[in-house]
């Protein structure tokens, strides 16, 4: 095996990776630590929405050193079936099932397997189905999460994460209210039923009870949390890996299950361009205060009008690495509960390529100069345009 080589970064004083849902996608951004791993690049905020936020669980709750044995064996087990033994093969199947129509069969047949059989130390089909449940808890989801809650206790040591080593958050949403909420180590006590609620994805995952209130997955409003990691204050030099699991670009579709894929790819998808133009504007003009009160006489110092300008004006930077899972071309509507093994460790070096390749252009985790407060690398965008070149 190759030995990589160790990056060593810019003075940042925040390094987050900010973790996309996507439910079965989410093995891609396991990859991606892998890849980060690898060069030495250990982030001190994890970020997360549903899936991602199951992932952050894993690293914020365990040391650099067994985490990717634990995210490997979080989506070996989540990846077969709850109710049926998962066959094991020693031959390379992705190879031999191709990538034509064959793969789409399979790929087909895994995701009616998840519904139908759901998925180990994840999720169970209610017995009786909703509509005949006699209890409201039974009666608003298709699915039972408790093997979930089981899975993270054996996984994640939640006293590392409330020992705020590093930071976590993670997204979801109040159903009564329809607000977002973020829960923070830095703020509250973390447990299971924070990252659950993150991913209670209605009307397969029901609500998840928090103090009294119930939530649903972060996803139905934001589905990526970079706004978190830009906009909290304190304000702080941040490098953020922003992983997505859905791209905004796509093809037209051609058919009925075309039109399903794309529109779960639009809904779902990070407004990355949107955030940092936002941050960047609000960037500048909190450089341009700095240097307009730098001009002030130090007789007016002491002004509480100064004092509260002070507060708002900042010369921090931020760095946003964007990273798209890209589909590949026998996955449909159902790539987001296709839990096939084959297909969790094709995301998972999918990952781990594309964050291979970023890492050879040490240039884009430079700190951002030249008057400009925010920048954002859009990994493909590179690529792509290489291609076409």
């Amino acid at each position: 095996m190759t030995k990589r080589r160790k990056i060593d970064l810019p003075a940042y004083e925040t390094v987050a990776l900010v973790l996309q849902g996507g439910g079965a996608l989410g093995s891609y951004q396991a990859g991606v630590y892998q890849g980060l791993h690898e060069a030495g690049i250990e982030p001190n905020w994890f970020a997360g929405i549903s899936i991602g936020g199951l992932n952050a669980a894993i690293l914020a709750g365990n040391p650099p050193e067994t985490r990717l044995p634990r995210l490997q064996e979080f989506w070996e087990t989540i990846c077969q079936s709850a109710l049926l033994p998962t066959i094991p093969f020693d031959v390379d199947m992705s190879a031999l099932l191709g990538d034509g129509d064959v793969r789409g069969w399979a790929g087909a047949l895994a995701s009616m397997r998840a519904l139908v059989e759901g998925q180990r130390g994840f999720f169970t089909p209610r017995f009786p189905p909703p509509y005949l449940s006699p209890t409201p808890d039974g009666a608003t989801s298709y699915y039972d999460t408790t093997p979930l809650k089981a899975t993270l206790e054996r996984l994640v040591d939640f006293d590392r994460i409330n020992a705020r080593g590093v930071r976590v958050s993670v997204g979801a949403v109040n159903v009564a209210t329809g607000n977002f909420a973020y829960f923070d180590n830095a703020k509250q006590a973390l447990a299971p039923e924070h990252f659950m609620a993150s991913g209670a994805l209605p009307p397969g995952f029901p609500a998840v009870e928090i103090d009294g209130d119930f939530y649903w997955d972060g996803g139905m409003i934001s589905n990526t949390p970079l706004m978190e990691v830009l906009a909290h204050p304190p304000r702080r030099d941040t490098l953020a890996f922003q992983v997505d699991l859905w791209s905004a670009r796509g093809p037209l579709p051609r058919n009925l299950l075309d039109v399903a894929e794309r529109q779960k790819d639009i809904q779902y998808s990070s407004r990355t361009r949107l955030v940092t133009n936002v941050a960047n504007e609000m960037q500048k003009l909190r450089h341009a205060l700095r240097q307009a009160l730098s001009l002030l006489p130090p007789e007016k110092a002491g002004n509480p009008a100064v004092a509260a300008l002070r507060e708002l004006s900042c010369s921090k930077v931020y760095n946003t690495i964007q990273l798209i899972y890209r589909d590949k071309q026998f996955e449909t509507h159902s790539k987001d509960y296709e839990f096939s093994l084959v297909t969790m460790r094709e995301h998972w070096q999918a990952g781990l390529h594309d964050i291979r390749e970023t890492l050879k252009h040490p240039e884009w985790l430079a700190r951002p100069s030249g008057g400009s407060a925010v920048v954002t690398h859009d990994v493909h965008r590179y690529w792509d345009g290489m291609k076409r070149a």
